[in-house]
């Protein structure tokens, strides 16, 4: 596969939702001894006896839920202290569904007590229990009627209509009537609100950089524009720049350059072609906000430790995975059967992403860019390292007199240590390249009670240079602080240099991703380049300046359009072999090299109708597609520091807009930031969408944004045939668009850094 896959590759990785119902759910008692005939394919209902004028056959009910026909309907009596929502369900099996038909699924239920939450489910009833559609809704006592649309993603004769209704301490009961899922409607088109056609930086702009906005408009001649104050005064006027059709949007569309205003305010608006913006600022506040909030996320991703609500009112969660059940936790975690026959400690780290496992080749790209926000405060002529300084964040160790970012990426380091094969084993010093658990969970479920097994996988070349690269540059920013560490961390990153030296091509299994993202990467050669780099740089060594010296990757054109990742890592070790002090020979070419991948972002985003660093072939927007545009934006930005040209700033900055609201959806992918910003982001424990009793994402939580292949059912049901930037719904079902990731934050803790430093 090629290296700039998504981590769950539609054909061979399992939704991270997959969890339709527990095996109670499989093996529950039906409430008809006669077996269920399967609907033919050319009925439009699918579900028999959904009216329940006949009893209840053919539905079923979980051995602990006590269920049976009354008043017309079918009511269950559900126990309390129940931990998921699939520990207690009633349902249907032997569904048909046709691939690419819509599907009406209409229901009316009542719930009491009041205030339950029901999972309403469409999937597949065998393994791996694919859920194909789902809603939460909280049901009442006088009861609600609920209809909704989607088209099925597969053709299946094996699918399940299903109500899942544990997850409460107390018993309720609950009636659910005229049940139906109708084939062959008219799909219900999906059309965003995308509110004014008037697109800015919902956030705001710096008094001294450029302000850029884009008019969406049939108009072909240029039109007039004015930038109005908070009090409706016009502050500013003139015209558009008429651009024509985005082929990222397919949208006709005008560009705004309000640039010569440079007043501090707030409040701001712009009015043109009969429209009034979202209302915006100008100045550097956000930013201070955001560089914070964006580094903040990461104590809320922490495993193994509890959330006090006294650091993230609201966020507050007993610790996960400590051996404390129903974990089995992550302190001496077994190996998947066949790998290895010993266990680890592998507690603490930081949850990937809305799942609970922990990966280490994502987790040294995040760990890098964490360390790099403050490194690069250290060096450029911005930097501004006390911004980031011991007690910023509000973390347990703030007080410690060491940097609280600091602080905050060694959680992780830390894990990735723990990751590594003992002295003795087969593989000795190579890193295992994932922990996760055996299967997908499902939503919501807070990582202190998920019940699953968990296992380490096998060890991967990538893996062990990712833990190399990170442990490396570690050394040399914890050595003011605690020597003790930073001499731990440099031994493990040259334990791991010679295991991937004597293991150059252990590759993670493009199919081992069920119950975590397979993260499969076919080319090393980057990790190697990248490990290479960060450990000359820390330790100077001859072996470690050759091995960059010549390998291919040291003159290769690594600044594509996509930019890096998790699976594109050069351009790690090319930034700081540019960025961070040394002697290596032909540093000034190293320098220009990003000047050159900078000049060729800026080219693009001076192309692009709506101002970003960003423009894949075709159009098609690649998975994480929101970090790709701030990675980019991240070359520009170092070009800055490198160079000084105010060029390379500004488009640095500009690329901020599209993240924060410039952008075909009118939306900020930035939770908490901008009157309209994403806030249903995947993940099982900020999860309000399913359970109100659980938070939204945290303020400064970056949305994956806009991926052409929609790989979730979700997505697919909605989306077809999207284009672009329009290939994206702010739903927590949409794994696929709607993410958040230690590695996607990590770019943008990056940015918001850098944009504050030009205050």
């Amino acid at each position: 596969m090629p290296p700039h896959l998504p981590k769950r590759s539609p054909d061979v990785n399992r939704r991270r939702t997959a969890a339709l119902l527990s095996l109670t759910g499989l093996l529950a008692a039906a409430l008809t001894a006669l077996p269920a005939t399967p609907a033919g394919a050319d009925e439009a209902e699918q579900v028999r006896n959904g009216t329940f004028d006949n009893g209840t056959d053919p539905w079923w009910a979980s051995a602990n839920v006590t269920a049976g026909p009354s008043d017309g309907r079918l009511c269950a009596d559900v126990p309390g202290g129940t931990a998921n929502r699939w520990d207690a369900a009633v349902g249907q099996n032997d569904i048909t569904l046709v691939k690419g038909e819509s599907y009406r699924f209409s229901f009316s239920a009542t719930g009491s007590p009041a205030g339950h939450v029901v999972r309403a489910v469409v999937g597949l009833q065998v393994e791996p229990y694919d859920t194909y559609y789902e809603v939460s809704p909280q049901v009442s006592v006088s009861g609600d009627s609920y209809s909704y649309t989607f088209t099925s993603p597969v053709d299946t004769a094996r699918g399940q209509v299903g109500f899942q209704l544990g997850g409460s301490a107390d018993p309720w009961r609950f009636c659910v009537d005229d049940v139906s899922l109708l084939g062959g409607v008219a799909p219900e088109p999906y059309e965003p609100d995308t509110g004014p056609r008037v697109r800015v930086n919902q956030v705001g702009y710096l008094a001294a950089g450029p302000k850029n906005a884009t008019l969406v408009t049939d108009a072909a001649q240029r039109l007039p524009w004015q930038l109005r104050d908070d009090a409706g005064r016009v502050a500013r006027k003139g015209w558009t720049e008429p651009r024509g059709v985005d082929g990222s949007s397919g949208q006709n569309v005008h560009s705004i350059d309000f640039g010569g205003h440079r007043k501090r305010g707030t409040g701001y608006t712009l009015v043109v072609d009969g429209e009034t913006s979202r209302p915006f600022d100008i100045g550097t506040g956000a930013y201070e906000r955001l560089r914070l909030d964006s580094a903040k996320y990461y104590y809320t991703q922490r495993s193994g430790t509890e959330i006090r609500d006294d650091l993230r009112p609201g966020y507050a969660r007993p610790a996960g995975h400590v051996d404390v059940a129903p974990n089995q936790g992550d302190g001496a975690v077994p190996c998947q059967p066949g790998v290895c026959d010993y266990t680890l400690d592998v507690t603490g780290g930081w949850y990937d992403a809305g799942d609970h496992g922990k990966y280490v080749v994502n987790g040294g790209i995040s760990t890098w860019e964490v360390l790099s926000t403050y490194e690069r405060a250290l060096h450029a002529r911005t930097g501004r390292a006390d911004r980031l300084g011991d007690g910023t964040l509000d973390i347990p160790e703030s007080g410690n007199k060491v940097p609280d970012i600091l602080d905050e990426a060694r959680w992780e380091l830390e894990f990735l240590l723990k990751m590594q094969v003992p002295d003795g084993e087969p593989l000795a010093g190579m890193a295992h390249h994932k922990i996760h658990d055996e299967q997908w969970t499902g939503l919501p479920l807070l990582p202190g009670a998920d019940p699953q097994k968990r296992e380490l996988h096998p060890p991967s070349t990538a893996a062990t240079l990712n833990l190399a690269a990170a442990a490396a540059q570690a050394a040399r920013l914890y050595r003011p602080y605690d020597k003790e560490f930073a001499a731990t961390a440099l031994a493990a990153a040259r334990k791991a240099w010679t295991a991937a030296l004597a293991h150059p091509d252990l590759l993670a299994d493009p199919n081992d991703g069920i119950g975590g993202g397979a993260y499969d990467d076919a080319t090393v050669a980057d990790e190697f380049y990248w490990a290479a780099a960060e450990l000359y740089l820390t330790t100077g060594e001859h072996r470690f300046k050759e091995y960059v010296l010549n390998s291919p990757v040291h003159t290769a054109d690594i600044f594509g359009p996509l930019g890096f990742d998790w699976a594109r890592t050069a351009a790690a070790g090319r930034l700081d072999l540019a960025t961070v002090p040394s002697r290596l020979p032909g540093r000034d070419k190293v320098r220009r090299s990003v000047v050159q991948g900078a000049d060729g972002y800026l080219a693009t985003l001076k192309a692009h109708p709506y101002g970003m660093p960003y423009a894949p072939d075709g159009n098609v927007y690649d998975w994480g597609s929101s970090h790709q545009v701030l990675n980019n934006a991240v070359v520009l930005a170092t070009a800055y520091d490198l160079t000084g040209a105010a060029k390379y700033r500004d488009g640095a900055l500009q690329s901020m807009d599209y993240i924060l609201g410039r952008n075909a959806l009118n939306i900020s992918y930035v939770t908490g930031y901008g009157e309209v910003n994403a806030h249903r982001q995947h993940s099982r424990w900020y999860a309000n969408q399913l359970d109100p009793n659980l938070p939204d994402p945290p303020a400064g939580t970056l949305s994956g944004g806009p991926n052409s292949s929609i790989q979730d059912p979700f997505a697919q049901s909605k989306l077809q045939g999207c284009v672009g930037q329009f290939c994206y719904i702010d739903d927590i079902q949409s794994w696929s668009t709607n993410e958040h990731t230690i590695n996607w934050n990590a770019a943008l803790t990056r940015m918001a850094s850098f944009v504050a430093d030009q205050g």
